[in-house]
């Protein structure tokens, strides 16, 4: 089991902090781990191979699910301003990254501040009467009764687990210490509530695991982690009383009761959330949070065109692979989708009308599927003008797994990126630039396809022209030829590396990480994908239920590494150095 020291983040390390210490402790949650695992045998075509499980993980929750999980408790209008750590992108998922991430006093500062502002709000006089299920005999003084029915119900959900009779005996005495001194029973309550939202136990998520009393010799991850492994898949969010009572009672190592619960985590409006979490990720749309345009070049792409492009293209996801249950593939290929006004003007055509409104794009239109939609065009381009070598990398990278390494230092970049270069088109400034004999094969992998969608400007419009001269849109993806964004739409849709890489991407997602020897499990999901019809809701069915995302692989060559976590603060009594109120 992965053994930690107990790291309790309070305001306590915020004083000593303040009051000059001048450590720089730093948390690194740096997983540690050897992926290594899944030492699969096929015994089928669509047959599940034995696996040894993926490795037990540790990772930091993300922001998103941080926000989620506070809202599916406490409810959405709970405010929340959270900034938790950057992340690094890694094996193409923010997801992923988050098993290294180093938290530093600041970022603890950061969620000190979060705890209190949430806390506060739960047990203000707005949301007290509804969010606390008792009252106390006096709101003047500590009342143990009712601080330990809040504490034990919630603190079962922030956890995700059941806690013990003494961890809820101790939270309950550190309220009522706070609320005597200050004779004010819901700050105590505050205080308490604040400590548990700081606890590591809530704020990272840890695989646990256990033996496997049906196959001697293996290990299963606990009921409470398979728990929260399918609600962060699914939800992107911690369980709710459901899937906790159904971990309680171990349901989930049954296959048929845990498809049962899947499918019913399916039919939630959550489940919405889940999907549009992955695709948002996966599809690095964490960029919309610094993409700039010239608004000399690009005024029609405005703030709200912008942010409306993002959610047109997860609306669209939504629409086509959840509500319609569609095969994933025609994503690529569709002209069906939605608009607002703002994204009208950037698109030049007419306003739908206010609000969101379906939207289908004619059969003549040069934009069909997610590559000529806004999002993916302007995400992928700079600021002035398109990149050709940007949108075919992006395409290489997120959408069929093929690592393009970065370009080598020292190069020169002038002939593409010189305003006043007699070559007029893309085209002929990156011909000229692969005469680089260290260029030269990486971008024979990007500008042949990234070429292709020249029609549309850094803003996304479409253009027939580049400085005068006619844009040449022909094209070949992995040898195969065709011309402009719904030729490469098709292109895609037939390459078998979209499928592939849709199966390695969520499968990495559920699990928390890739794992060098889960061929034989990703084979599997593969097969299971194509005969599903390439339907993306029974992708992540069919990977909720298999034994690698249940099972824990703890061989020498594979199993985590001890993590042990420097505590940033010595202790957790809350009223210790309370020194004033709010």
């Amino acid at each position: 089991m992965i053994e930690k020291s107990k790291v309790v983040i309070f305001t306590q390390a915020m004083s000593q902090r303040n009051h000059g210490d001048g450590r720089r402790n730093r948390l690194t949650l740096c997983s540690a781990f050897v992926f290594t695992a899944l030492m699969l045998a096929s015994c089928g075509r669509v047959t599940e191979p034995v696996s040894n499980g993926t490795p037990a993980r540790l990772r930091l929750m993300t922001q998103d699910q941080y926000a989620n999980t506070i809202w599916s408790v406490f409810g959405p209008d709970i405010r929340i301003t959270a900034q938790f750590p950057p992340v690094r992108r890694t094996e193409g998922l923010l997801a992923v990254g988050a098993a290294s991430v180093g938290v530093t006093p600041g970022s603890v500062e950061q969620f000190q501040q979060i705890a209190s502002a949430v806390a506060s709000q739960v047990v203000d006089e707005t949301h007290r009467d509804y969010l606390i299920p008792c009252k106390p005999k006096s709101p003047t003084a500590a009342d143990g009764a009712c601080a330990t029915i809040f504490l034990k119900t919630t603190g079962r959900l922030l956890h995700r687990r059941a806690l013990s009779s003494g961890e809820v005996a101790q939270l309950a005495n550190e309220a009522g210490e706070v609320s005597d001194k200050f004779h004010d029973f819901y700050y105590g309550l505050s205080l308490s509530l604040a400590a548990m939202l700081m606890d590591p136990d809530v704020l990272f998520v840890y695989d646990r695991y256990e033996s496997d009393p049906e196959h001697p010799g293996h290990y299963r991850l606990t009921g409470y982690s398979l728990a929260t492994r399918l609600s962060f898949l699914l939800w992107n969010a911690a369980p709710d009383d459901a899937l906790l009572d159904a971990a309680e009672r171990g349901d989930l190592y049954n296959k048929a009761a845990r498809a049962r619960i899947v499918d019913r985590m399916m039919q939630s409006p959550r489940f919405e959330t889940g999907v549009r979490a992955f695709f948002d990720d996966m599809l690095g749309f964490d960029e919309f949070g610094t993409l700039v345009k010239d608004p000399t070049i690009y005024p029609a792409f405005t703030k709200d065109a912008a942010s409306d492009a993002r959610e047109q293209t997860l609306r669209t996801i939504v629409d086509q692979l959840v509500t319609k249950r569609r095969d994933y593939r025609d994503l690529f290929t569709t002209r069906e989708t939605f608009l607002t006004p703002a994204l009208a003007v950037a698109y030049g055509l007419r306003s739908p009308g206010p609000g969101w409104s379906t939207f289908e794009f004619p059969k003549n239109s040069p934009r069909a599927g997610l590559l000529t939609q806004l999002a993916f065009l302007t995400v992928h381009s700079q600021p002035g003008r398109s990149s050709a070598t940007r949108r075919g990398r992006a395409l290489r990278e997120e959408l069929l797994c093929q690592k393009i390494p970065d370009p080598p230092p020292g190069v020169d970049f002038s002939a593409v990126e010189d305003p006043k270069s007699p070559l007029k088109t893309a085209r002929e400034r990156l011909t000229f630039h692969r005469k680089l004999p260290a260029c030269a094969g990486c971008h024979a992998l990007m500008d042949p396809i990234g070429l292709t969608l020249e029609n549309f400007d850094g803003g996304g419009q479409f253009r027939s022209t580049e400085r005068g001269a006619l844009i040449d849109a022909s094209g070949d993806l992995d040898n195969r030829p065709f011309v402009g964004g719904v030729g490469l739409g098709k292109a895609i849709h037939d390459n078998p590396a979209l499928t592939s890489c849709l199966v390695k991407r969520v499968y990495d997602y559920a699990t928390g990480g890739p794992d060098p020897h889960d061929n034989k499990t990703l084979a599997y999901l593969d097969r299971q994908f194509a005969a599903q019809g390439y339907v993306f809701p029974a992708l992540l069915k069919a990977i909720a239920l298999s034994n690698a995302f249940s099972e824990v692989d703890v061989r020498p060559q594979s199993k985590a590494s001890t993590l042990k976590l420097a505590a940033v603060a010595p202790s957790r009594n809350v009223a210790t150095n309370v020194n004033e109120r709010r």
